[in-house]
Protein backbone atom coordinates (compact mmCIF):
# COMPACT_ATOMS: atom_id res chain seq x y z
CA UNK A 1 0.00 0.00 0.00
CA UNK A 2 2.75 2.48 0.71
CA UNK A 3 4.50 1.31 -2.53
CA UNK A 4 1.57 2.20 -4.41
CA UNK A 5 0.77 5.86 -2.77
CA UNK A 6 4.44 6.58 -3.22
CA UNK A 7 4.60 5.70 -7.35
CA UNK A 8 0.78 7.73 -7.28
CA UNK A 9 2.95 10.84 -5.94
CA UNK A 10 5.67 10.57 -8.04
CA UNK A 11 3.87 10.14 -11.03
CA UNK A 12 2.21 13.22 -10.07
CA UNK A 13 4.98 15.36 -9.29
CA UNK A 14 6.56 14.40 -12.95
CA UNK A 15 3.13 15.68 -14.63
CA UNK A 16 3.69 18.86 -12.77
CA UNK A 17 6.94 19.36 -13.39
CA UNK A 18 6.15 18.92 -17.19
CA UNK A 19 3.50 21.39 -17.50
CA UNK A 20 5.56 23.85 -15.93
CA UNK A 21 8.38 23.68 -18.21
CA UNK A 22 6.28 23.90 -20.98
CA UNK A 23 4.79 26.71 -19.66
CA UNK A 24 8.48 28.63 -19.27
CA UNK A 25 9.18 27.63 -22.74
CA UNK A 26 5.87 29.08 -23.94
CA UNK A 27 6.79 31.91 -22.32
CA UNK A 28 10.29 32.17 -23.48
CA UNK A 29 8.84 31.92 -26.88
CA UNK A 30 6.56 34.40 -26.12
CA UNK A 31 9.32 36.73 -25.24
CA UNK A 32 11.61 36.14 -27.82
CA UNK A 33 8.66 36.97 -30.53
CA UNK A 34 7.70 40.05 -29.39
CA UNK A 35 10.07 42.48 -30.59
CA UNK A 36 9.50 40.98 -33.51
CA UNK A 37 5.86 41.85 -33.18
CA UNK A 38 6.90 45.26 -32.33
CA UNK A 39 9.16 45.77 -35.51
CA UNK A 40 6.01 44.54 -37.03
CA UNK A 41 3.86 47.21 -35.85
CA UNK A 42 6.54 49.79 -36.72
CA UNK A 43 7.04 49.04 -40.04
CA UNK A 44 3.20 49.30 -40.65
CA UNK A 45 3.11 52.55 -39.26
CA UNK A 46 5.97 53.77 -41.07
CA UNK A 47 4.65 52.31 -44.66
CA UNK A 48 2.40 55.43 -45.32
CA UNK A 49 4.83 57.66 -44.67
CA UNK A 50 7.14 56.17 -47.09
CA UNK A 51 3.99 56.05 -49.40
CA UNK A 52 3.56 59.62 -49.20
CA UNK A 53 7.34 60.37 -50.08
CA UNK A 54 8.46 62.15 -53.21
CA UNK A 55 11.95 60.88 -54.48
CA UNK A 56 13.74 63.90 -56.19
CA UNK A 57 13.08 64.23 -59.22
CA UNK A 58 14.43 66.62 -61.95
CA UNK A 59 12.66 70.06 -63.16
CA UNK A 60 10.40 69.45 -65.80
CA UNK A 61 7.99 71.86 -68.30
CA UNK A 62 4.56 71.33 -66.18
CA UNK A 63 6.11 73.21 -63.18
CA UNK A 64 5.37 70.89 -60.60
CA UNK A 65 8.16 69.01 -59.35
CA UNK A 66 10.63 70.85 -57.45
CA UNK A 67 13.92 71.81 -59.14
CA UNK A 68 16.94 70.19 -57.69
CA UNK A 69 19.36 72.54 -59.60
CA UNK A 70 19.51 75.97 -60.64
CA UNK A 71 20.06 74.99 -64.21
CA UNK A 72 16.74 72.96 -63.74
CA UNK A 73 14.78 75.96 -62.23
CA UNK A 74 16.39 78.28 -64.85
CA UNK A 75 15.27 75.85 -68.19
CA UNK A 76 11.64 75.54 -66.21
CA UNK A 77 11.53 79.87 -66.19
CA UNK A 78 12.55 80.37 -69.64
CA UNK A 79 9.81 77.56 -70.78
CA UNK A 80 7.26 79.61 -68.62
CA UNK A 81 7.97 82.79 -70.86
CA UNK A 82 6.36 81.46 -73.84
CA UNK A 83 8.10 84.05 -76.15
CA UNK A 84 9.49 83.44 -79.69
CA UNK A 85 12.32 86.17 -78.71
CA UNK A 86 15.90 85.17 -79.16
CA UNK A 87 16.90 85.47 -75.27
CA UNK A 88 19.08 84.45 -72.70
CA UNK A 89 19.39 84.03 -69.14
CA UNK A 90 22.21 83.96 -66.42
CA UNK A 91 23.87 80.74 -66.06
CA UNK A 92 23.34 81.00 -62.59
CA UNK A 93 22.68 83.35 -59.97
CA UNK A 94 23.97 84.24 -56.43
CA UNK A 95 21.82 82.36 -54.24
CA UNK A 96 22.97 80.46 -50.63
CA UNK A 97 23.40 76.87 -50.61
CA UNK A 98 19.90 75.25 -49.47
CA UNK A 99 18.22 77.93 -50.86
CA UNK A 100 15.50 77.92 -53.98
CA UNK A 101 15.68 79.63 -57.21
CA UNK A 102 12.02 80.41 -58.11
CA UNK A 103 10.40 83.58 -60.41
CA UNK A 104 7.75 85.40 -61.91
CA UNK A 105 7.25 85.72 -65.65
CA UNK A 106 5.50 88.10 -67.65
CA UNK A 107 5.73 87.66 -71.65
CA UNK A 108 4.44 89.87 -74.27
CA UNK A 109 4.76 90.64 -78.09
CA UNK A 110 8.07 92.45 -77.92
CA UNK A 111 9.12 92.33 -74.39
CA UNK A 112 9.41 89.58 -71.26
CA UNK A 113 9.85 90.60 -67.65
CA UNK A 114 11.61 87.98 -64.83
CA UNK A 115 11.72 88.70 -61.65
CA UNK A 116 14.36 86.21 -59.91
CA UNK A 117 13.50 85.08 -55.79
CA UNK A 118 15.42 83.17 -53.35
CA UNK A 119 13.35 81.09 -51.29
CA UNK A 120 13.88 78.89 -48.01
CA UNK A 121 11.23 76.24 -49.19
CA UNK A 122 10.83 75.48 -52.80
CA UNK A 123 7.95 77.90 -54.44
CA UNK A 124 7.17 76.95 -58.24
CA UNK A 125 7.20 79.48 -60.80
CA UNK A 126 5.12 82.06 -60.59
CA UNK A 127 3.00 81.00 -57.45
CA UNK A 128 0.83 83.50 -55.62
CA UNK A 129 3.07 82.88 -52.85
CA UNK A 130 5.75 85.05 -54.14
CA UNK A 131 3.58 88.03 -53.79
CA UNK A 132 4.55 88.12 -50.21
CA UNK A 133 7.43 89.64 -49.50
CA UNK A 134 8.22 86.62 -46.47
CA UNK A 135 7.67 83.57 -48.78
CA UNK A 136 11.02 84.84 -50.71
CA UNK A 137 13.51 87.44 -51.66
CA UNK A 138 13.93 89.43 -54.75
CA UNK A 139 17.30 88.79 -56.39
CA UNK A 140 16.86 91.06 -59.36
CA UNK A 141 14.63 91.62 -62.17
CA UNK A 142 15.29 90.89 -65.80
CA UNK A 143 13.59 92.99 -68.51
CA UNK A 144 14.12 92.26 -72.18
CA UNK A 145 12.57 94.43 -74.83
CA UNK A 146 13.28 94.35 -79.22
CA UNK A 147 13.31 97.29 -81.10
CA UNK A 148 12.22 98.07 -84.52
CA UNK A 149 16.18 98.38 -85.05
CA UNK A 150 19.41 98.28 -83.91
CA UNK A 151 19.52 102.18 -84.00
CA UNK A 152 17.21 102.55 -81.72
CA UNK A 153 17.96 99.71 -79.23
CA UNK A 154 21.28 101.39 -79.00
CA UNK A 155 19.91 104.83 -78.06
CA UNK A 156 18.42 103.20 -74.89
CA UNK A 157 21.96 102.40 -73.62
CA UNK A 158 23.32 105.35 -71.81
CA UNK A 159 26.99 104.85 -73.52
CA UNK A 160 29.56 107.60 -72.21
CA UNK A 161 33.09 107.74 -73.19
CA UNK A 162 34.30 109.19 -69.84
CA UNK A 163 37.37 110.29 -71.34
CA UNK A 164 35.76 112.66 -73.96
CA UNK A 165 33.16 114.09 -71.50
CA UNK A 166 36.52 115.93 -69.24
CA UNK A 167 36.26 115.72 -65.56
CA UNK A 168 38.58 115.19 -62.93
CA UNK A 169 41.14 112.27 -63.37
CA UNK A 170 41.41 109.93 -60.79
CA UNK A 171 43.44 106.71 -60.69
CA UNK A 172 41.01 103.70 -60.28
CA UNK A 173 44.15 100.94 -60.68
CA UNK A 174 45.28 98.15 -62.51
CA UNK A 175 45.80 100.66 -65.26
CA UNK A 176 42.14 102.37 -65.59
CA UNK A 177 41.68 106.35 -65.00
CA UNK A 178 38.27 107.57 -64.58
CA UNK A 179 36.52 110.76 -64.20
CA UNK A 180 34.51 112.67 -61.43
CA UNK A 181 32.04 114.20 -62.09
CA UNK A 182 29.88 116.21 -59.20
CA UNK A 183 26.84 118.03 -59.51
CA UNK A 184 23.41 118.38 -57.26
CA UNK A 185 25.27 117.01 -54.09
CA UNK A 186 25.76 113.77 -56.48
CA UNK A 187 29.24 112.08 -57.35
CA UNK A 188 29.70 110.40 -60.06
CA UNK A 189 33.18 108.32 -61.15
CA UNK A 190 33.26 107.07 -64.67
CA UNK A 191 35.25 104.87 -66.76
CA UNK A 192 35.03 102.42 -69.70
CA UNK A 193 36.05 98.69 -70.16
CA UNK A 194 35.75 98.03 -73.92
CA UNK A 195 32.18 98.51 -75.11
CA UNK A 196 31.03 99.44 -71.61
CA UNK A 197 30.73 102.63 -69.48
CA UNK A 198 30.27 102.07 -65.39
CA UNK A 199 29.69 104.07 -63.12
CA UNK A 200 29.85 104.74 -59.68
CA UNK A 201 27.42 107.19 -57.63
CA UNK A 202 27.74 108.22 -54.08
CA UNK A 203 27.14 111.91 -52.92
CA UNK A 204 29.56 114.73 -52.60
CA UNK A 205 30.15 114.74 -48.84
CA UNK A 206 31.01 111.45 -49.09
CA UNK A 207 33.78 111.35 -52.01
CA UNK A 208 36.02 108.19 -50.91
CA UNK A 209 32.92 105.74 -51.20
CA UNK A 210 32.90 106.13 -55.05
CA UNK A 211 35.93 105.85 -55.29
CA UNK A 212 36.15 102.94 -53.17
CA UNK A 213 33.34 100.92 -55.04
CA UNK A 214 34.85 101.65 -58.18
CA UNK A 215 38.24 100.21 -57.48
CA UNK A 216 35.91 96.80 -56.10
CA UNK A 217 33.84 96.93 -59.86
CA UNK A 218 37.06 97.02 -61.38
CA UNK A 219 38.88 94.35 -59.12
CA UNK A 220 35.71 91.73 -59.36
CA UNK A 221 36.18 91.98 -63.43
CA UNK A 222 39.44 91.30 -63.91
CA UNK A 223 38.25 87.82 -63.04
CA UNK A 224 34.90 88.07 -64.41
CA UNK A 225 33.75 89.15 -67.66
CA UNK A 226 30.58 91.03 -68.65
CA UNK A 227 28.37 90.07 -71.84
CA UNK A 228 29.46 91.15 -74.95
CA UNK A 229 27.02 93.86 -76.05
CA UNK A 230 26.36 94.72 -79.62
CA UNK A 231 26.27 97.35 -79.46
CA UNK A 232 27.27 98.99 -76.35
CA UNK A 233 26.32 98.54 -71.90
CA UNK A 234 26.17 100.85 -69.47
CA UNK A 235 26.57 100.01 -65.30
CA UNK A 236 25.41 102.12 -62.98
CA UNK A 237 26.50 101.54 -59.64
CA UNK A 238 25.35 102.89 -56.59
CA UNK A 239 27.14 103.08 -53.00
CA UNK A 240 23.86 103.37 -51.03
CA UNK A 241 21.91 100.20 -52.87
CA UNK A 242 19.37 102.37 -54.13
CA UNK A 243 19.93 102.79 -58.53
CA UNK A 244 22.03 99.90 -59.43
CA UNK A 245 21.35 99.47 -63.18
CA UNK A 246 23.04 97.88 -65.63
CA UNK A 247 21.94 98.07 -69.59
CA UNK A 248 23.19 96.39 -72.69
CA UNK A 249 22.18 95.72 -76.40
CA UNK A 250 22.29 92.76 -78.16
CA UNK A 251 21.24 93.98 -81.62
CA UNK A 252 17.77 94.37 -81.82
CA UNK A 253 17.07 93.19 -78.11
CA UNK A 254 17.69 95.41 -74.83
CA UNK A 255 18.54 93.76 -71.47
CA UNK A 256 18.18 95.53 -68.20
CA UNK A 257 18.69 94.36 -64.66
CA UNK A 258 17.22 96.25 -62.08
CA UNK A 259 15.90 96.19 -58.50
CA UNK A 260 18.98 94.73 -57.05
CA UNK A 261 20.36 96.23 -53.89
CA UNK A 262 23.90 95.37 -53.69
CA UNK A 263 25.77 96.84 -56.78
CA UNK A 264 29.01 94.28 -56.72
CA UNK A 265 25.88 91.38 -56.27
CA UNK A 266 24.49 93.74 -59.34
CA UNK A 267 27.56 93.22 -61.61
CA UNK A 268 28.00 89.59 -60.68
CA UNK A 269 24.45 88.75 -62.15
CA UNK A 270 25.68 90.48 -65.09
CA UNK A 271 28.55 88.88 -65.43
CA UNK A 272 26.58 85.41 -64.99
CA UNK A 273 25.36 86.39 -68.59
CA UNK A 274 28.33 86.39 -70.11
CA UNK A 275 28.21 83.26 -72.49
Amino acid sequence: MKKLLFAFMLFSFTIISACSDSDEKNNTQSEKDLPSQENQQQEEQQTPEKQNEKPATNGNNDNTVASITQAEALKNIKDQLKTNLPIYLPAKLPIPEGAFLTATTKAENQQVEIIFYESEQYLPINDIKLKNPESATVLARLTVKQYGSTKEANEQIAFENFSKNGGQEVDLGNKIKGYQDAGVGSLWTGWNEGRWAIATHTRTDNPEAGVKLAKQAIQFLETHMLPVPKQNGSAHLDVYETGNLIVWQDETLVYTLDTIKDPLKALEIATAFYH
